[in-house]
């Protein structure tokens, strides 16, 4: 059994998904796009656009992390959770932290903390919250 997290997007899954690969060094996402339905499913959806992600995947390290578009317009920004990443270094953790920050908004810097050598938290430009953390124990 897995649980996977599912981002929501207002029209900037896409932006998001290939943002979050350069970040991490992960493979390209794999996008299915509203492009690909059949065209009776489109005709039921004309205002949609065909280059809105309907569903993509992608890994973060060993994990996998679902995404799209809200189409329907009942998009909210992300609240009561979060995405945690711990990358194995601090220079590793720095850079994913200032990269994921551009344009977003830093809620708490990268800081020692007792369990880690380094924790911030932000969200994303994307709407996305994030809790990033050096691996290894504050010592």
């Amino acid at each position: 059994m897995e649980a996977t997290p599912y981002l929501f997007f207002k029209g900037t899954c896409r932006e998001a998904f290939e943002t979050y690969a350069k970040v991490f060094g992960s493979p390209a996402p794999d996008l299915m796009t509203y492009a690909n339905l059949p065209e009776a499913d489109k005709a039921q959806m004309p205002d949609i656009p065909a280059d809105a992600v309907m569903h993509g995947s992608m890994k973060i390290g060993e994990s996998l992390v679902y995404g799209s578009d809200d189409m329907m317009g009942e998009f909210i920004p992300m609240a009561g959770c979060s995405m945690a990443a711990t990358l194995p270094d601090e220079a590793t953790t720095r850079a994913a932290f200032e990269a994921l920050a551009e344009g977003g908004e830093v809620r708490m810097p990268l800081m020692p903390m007792f369990w880690t050598p380094l924790f911030g938290t932000l969200t994303d430009r994307f709407g996305i919250r994030w809790m990033v953390m050096a691996e290894g124990d504050q010592g």
